[in-house]
């Protein structure tokens, strides 16, 4: 009995081990993912003080501006997310989160403080640059930390912190509009709600950098710069120490790979300049956004204000915009469930329908829309028929083309292109986010029916496309991703049976 005591005693110390180091990469993601959460937090923070803005900044006339003020910060974001990755690999993945976080609590400090529109522009696009960093740099780290049996679930807690800083942005909105009276009145030191809305964004950026001032540097990244025993180190700090010369002969072969694939990587095609493949990451990146999801979040206060929601108490349409950020939180851990159980392509085909009925549902609903005392009003059920409409645009969005285009992102690509088609997938998806963004007030001014009927449309075409050009993904190894010719060949063959 007692020669097994020792067997028993180092199976017992070998799983705590295991749980232990389980449990420190865990923590290092979600440190890491933070900056996911700040990228939800500064794109959404504004959604409270649209209508404020506008009426200090005399903006109620130039919906063209307004609009820019909203979307300034993505030109932002597209100039980091180029630039991050670059970055990251010449000075490391640590002092690039620092910089984001630094980038965070400028702006927020600066926009709180914005004297003009064009002050408060300038101000929103350095927060943009924070977010693109985070965007690329958060889930990049995830990936390099993480050993492999749980990359994939760690990987989705960028996803997750992104639609928890939307809430999160919405709720301190709905709080510091309802501890002031409205988001247009003063709250402390005299300073409007709307102001504070802003500098609360400081909270999360101190915290994202002390906490990436704590992080180990990517064992990638050092291994890359022939800095080895520390690449050993971080990641005898992650995984078993069986499995750590294993795991660094792996990182030294891939960035070898890497540096072959550099010299001969081309996207260059007979597609209009571009690779097949390329081009349906780009329209992947573009349908994403062409349905308008953004707009729920970044004008949801004023549009449920601008349909007759208690036009004379902002609290219902910001209570109205936190219970649906809360929706798209809950909704993201339907598509980490079913994306590898029933694949990408059914997903995004569910998720395409159920947008064309539910912005369907809201283009009529906003047709009907009347105006009592100047103001646009829905009459009868249409108004609760409209918030239904948004909620259940917001459920299969977040379900599906949410998260699933960013898994489809990093997986249709060859090897020997990846870095640079995510870049221009990427840069697409941010530009029209902007176009989206900056196009909305003019838009819905002209016509709400109008403008959800367009997203409808767009809805409707992105089914078309998926159909007919997307490749499934599930079940395949990255190596495998060699010609969206053959790929789509063999979806049709799946397909038809």
């Amino acid at each position: 009995m007692s020669s097994n005591e020792p067997a028993t005693r180092g199976a017992v110390d070998d799983h705590a081990s295991a749980r232990r180091l389980r449990r420190k990469v865990i923590a290092l993601s979600i440190a890491a993912a933070l900056g996911g959460f700040l990228f939800g937090f500064d794109s959404s923070v504004i959604n409270g003080a649209v209508k404020a803005i506008e009426e200090d900044f005399n903006l109620g006339d130039l919906p063209l501006l307004s609009g820019f003020t909203v979307a300034s910060a993505l030109l932002g974001c597209a100039i980091g997310a180029y630039f991050a990755g670059r970055l990251a690999d010449r000075i490391g993945r640590i002092p690039v989160m620092l910089i984001g976080a630094g980038l965070f609590l400028v702006s927020s400090i600066g926009s709180g403080f914005a004297f003009a529109v064009w002050d408060l522009i300038i101000w929103r696009v350095i927060g943009g640059l924070g977010i693109g960093i985070a965007s690329v740099i958060a889930p990049a780290y995830i990936a390099e930390i993480a050993p492999k049996a749980v990359r994939g679930a760690l990987a989705s807690l960028q996803q997750l912190a992104i639609t928890l800083g939307i809430f999160a942005a919405l709720l301190s909105d709905t709080l510091l509009q309802g501890a002031a009276g409205g988001a247009n009145e003063p709250l402390w030191f005299g300073a409007d709600a709307w102001r504070w809305m802003f500098v609360a964004c400081a909270v999360p950026a101190i915290v994202y950098g002390l906490l990436a001032w704590r992080l180990p540097e990517s064992p990638r990244y050092l291994a890359g710069k022939d800095r080895q025993d520390d690449a050993r180190d971080v990641l005898a700090s992650v995984m078993p120490t069986s499995e750590v010369d294993d795991a660094l002969a792996e990182i030294e072969q891939s960035l070898k790979e890497d540096r072959e694939n550099a010299r001969t990587a081309s996207l260059r095609g007979k597609m209009f300049g571009l690779l097949p493949v390329v081009w349906v990451g780009i329209l992947l990146s573009m349908f994403q956004q062409l349905v308008g999801i953004n707009v729920i979040f970044y004008y949801s206060t004023s549009l449920w204000s601008s349909v007759g929601f208690d036009t004379t108490n902002a609290s219902t349409s910001f209570t109205i915009s936190v219970v649906t950020s809360i929706i798209n939180v809950a909704v993201t851990f339907v598509a980490i469930f079913f994306v590898d159980k029933i694949g990408r392509r059914p997903l995004l085909l569910t998720g395409s329908a159920g947008m064309v009925v539910s912005l369907g549902l809201m283009a009529v609903a906003f047709s009907q829309s009347v105006l009592v005392d100047g103001a646009p009003q829905l009459p009868g059920a249409w108004g609760p028929l409209a918030l239904v409409g948004a909620n259940l645009f917001v459920i299969f969005f977040g379900a599906t083309w949410g998260p699933i285009v960013w898994v489809l992102l990093g997986e249709i690509f060859p090897n020997r292109i990846r870095g640079k088609a995510l870049g221009i997938a990427a840069a697409a998806q941010w530009l029209t986010n902007f176009a989206i963004t900056e196009t909305f007030p003019a838009l819905s001014s002209f016509s709400l029916a109008f403008t959800y009927g367009l997203y409808t449309f767009f809805a409707l075409v992105s089914f078309v496309f998926v159909f007919f050009a997307v490749p499934e993904t599930k079940g395949r190894s990255l190596e495998s991703m060699d010609s969206l010719k053959v790929v789509r060949k063999r979806d049709r063959i799946v397909a038809q049976q």
